[in-house]
C-alpha cells in the first residue's frame, strides 16, 4: 500500500554535505517533493518534504534517517483559512515563501492552496484580520 507524508528532516552539522536523501530514492525506492530547504554547509540544515512510497520502504527509509542521525518531525498541523474573517488584503501573498496563495485576476480576491502550504506560519503572523489560523 502507498503512503504519502509530509515530514520536517533537521540535519545536524556533521550531516549536511552527506547524500541522505539520495539514499531514499535510491535505496528505498521512494518518490519525494522538496516543499522547503535550507542547507548551508557546516551549519544545521532543513528539509521539509512530501515522501511518497510503499508503506514498508517508508518505514525502512525512516528508521534509515533516524540511524543516520537526522531528526524527523512530522507536519501533522495545517493551516486554514477563515473565510469571514478573510478581507483578502493581500499581505499573506508576499509572505508566503511557497506561493500558496495568489490573486485571482477578475474579482482580485486571493486564493489558497492548502496543499502547497508548508505550515511554517508566517502567513498567521502576518494576516491582520488574523484569518489564517493553525489547527493540529
Amino acid at each position: 500500500m502507498k503512503t504519502s507524508k509530509r515530514i520536517v528532516l533537521r540535519f545536524p552539522q556533521r550531516l549536511v554535505d552527506r547524500p541522505i536523501v539520495y539514499h531514499l530514492i535510491r535505496d528505498f525506492d521512494l518518490a519525494f517533493n522538496i516543499l522547503k530547504a535550507s542547507i548551508t554547509p557546516d551549519k544545521e540544515g532543513l528539509m521539509v518534504l512530501e515522501i511518497t512510497g510503499e508503506r514498508e520502504a517508508y518505514d525502512k527509509g525512516i528508521a534509515y534517517l533516524n540511524e543516520a542521525g537526522v531528526k524527523i518531525d512530522s507536519l501533522n498541523r495545517e493551516v486554514t483559512r477563515n473565510e469571514n474573517r478573510c478581507t483578502h488584503c493581500g499581505a499573506c501573498v508576499t509572505m508566503c515563501p511557497v506561493d500558496a496563495f495568489s490573486i485571482d485576476e477578475d474579482n482580485r480576491e486571493i486564493n489558497f492552496d492548502a496543499k502547497k502550504c508548508i505550515v511554517c506560519g508566517i502567513c498567521i503572523q502576518a494576516c491582520p484580520p488574523r484569518a489564517m489560523e493553525l489547527h493540529f
